[in-house]
């Protein structure tokens, strides 16, 4: 299991990568403020912007917005990303995204991921892409969110050693 706190050394290829490795991206802290100031500019629905609203509802109390929640879990990935020199291009989507269970002010989400396919591109040899479960949980381990991610990456260059 590849952790946020150690990276490992030198640049992460494609072919670095392999079906079953796990990656922890590191976790955040979910605030009050930010789960409003989100619900202001881009979804204000009642129950992300008020206790009172959201006492009214399923959620009981004020509830994180879930493209909130996967805003907050882009974060942590780009920044593990980031850290660890990943030579990634971006992606093309997700697939089968579902919030499970509500995020809350307080919260401290936890982001994993596994991945699932490794496939070098047959038309461009420089690049390929990944697939991976990821998983977000709150700070009891009961999954908020979850998503298949596609990522495409460098490969490593011709005659280039991957540092120890």
């Amino acid at each position: 299991m590849t952790d946020a706190a150690s990276p490992p050394a030198g640049p992460i290829y494609l072919d670095d990568l392999a079906v079953g490795q796990e990656t922890y991206f590191g976790s955040c802290q979910v605030s009050r403020d930010e789960v409003i100031a989100f619900a202001e500019r881009y979804d204000p629905q009642p129950f992300h912007l008020s206790d009172e609203a959201a006492a009214k509802t399923h959620f009981g109390r004020l509830a994180a917005s879930g493209w909130h929640t996967c805003a907050m879990t882009m974060g942590v990935i780009a920044r593990h990303v980031v850290a660890t020199g990943q030579a990634g291009l971006g992606s093309p989507g997700i697939d089968e995204l579902r919030w499970l269970k509500p995020v809350y002010p307080g919260d401290t989400l936890h982001v994993s991921a596994t991945i699932v396919e490794v496939r070098p591109s047959r038309s461009k040899p420089e690049i390929g892409s990944f697939r991976s479960g990821t998983v977000v949980t709150n700070q009891d381990g009961v999954p908020v969110l979850t998503f298949t991610s596609i990522v495409l990456m460098r490969r490593r260059p011709a005659g280039e050693q991957r540092e120890a």
